[in-house]
């Protein structure tokens, strides 16, 4: 697929599904422990919002993570996703697994990861997005580019944009007087 910068709204209508990485795309990609070696993450609460307003479209939202993380599995259910597939590496297998269970083709699936782990997902999906500040052969496959970084709104960038395509934010994000 060629790189769309300027977010060529026709393709987002078939999108049922987004699936993400964690590290580098819902956070910044710097990985921070407490005295105990916990792990200690950041999220985005604009992220967060933008998922919910997603799942209550009717569509679904799920994480693709070559890590395990409690923080990771707090978040999902903070925000209420169901599909959270953590410590996959490779990644590709265990997409493929999640569509065939939940009756979802690759072309109606945007995936947005940062690097490159998450090249193969991104050849596979329908629409394939990286954050702003993604490896340079993350940013040179991707479909959409954000203008936000990982752990800066990547996620919600990229569901306005894809929920504005088919005039579904305005229904189920913007509330009316």
């Amino acid at each position: 697929m060629s790189r769309q910068s300027d977010f060529d709204l026709p393709v987002a209508e078939p999108i049922r599904l987004i699936l993400s990485d964690v590290d580098g795309v819902m956070t910044s990609g710097q990985l921070w422990f407490d005295a105990a070696g916990g792990e200690i993450k950041q999220f985005h609460v604009r992220d967060g919002m933008a998922i919910k307003v997603w799942q209550a479209s009717g569509m679904q939202f799920g994480i693709v993570s070559s890590r395990n993380s409690p923080a990771v599995t707090r978040r999902a259910a903070d925000v209420g996703i169901l599909h959270v597939l953590q410590g996959v590496d490779p990644k590709l297998p265990a997409v493929i697994e999640l569509l065939r269970v939940i009756g979802v083709q690759p072309q109606q699936v945007a995936y947005i990861g940062d690097d490159l782990p998450d090249l193969q997902v991104m050849r596979y999906v329908g629409l394939s997005a990286a954050p702003a500040d993604a490896c340079d052969d993350v940013l040179a496959e991707a479909t959409w580019v954000m203008r936000t970084g990982g752990g800066c709104g990547a996620i919600r960038e990229l569901v306005e944009r894809l929920m504005r395509s088919t005039s579904s934010w305005e229904e189920h994000a913007v509330p009316t007087a």
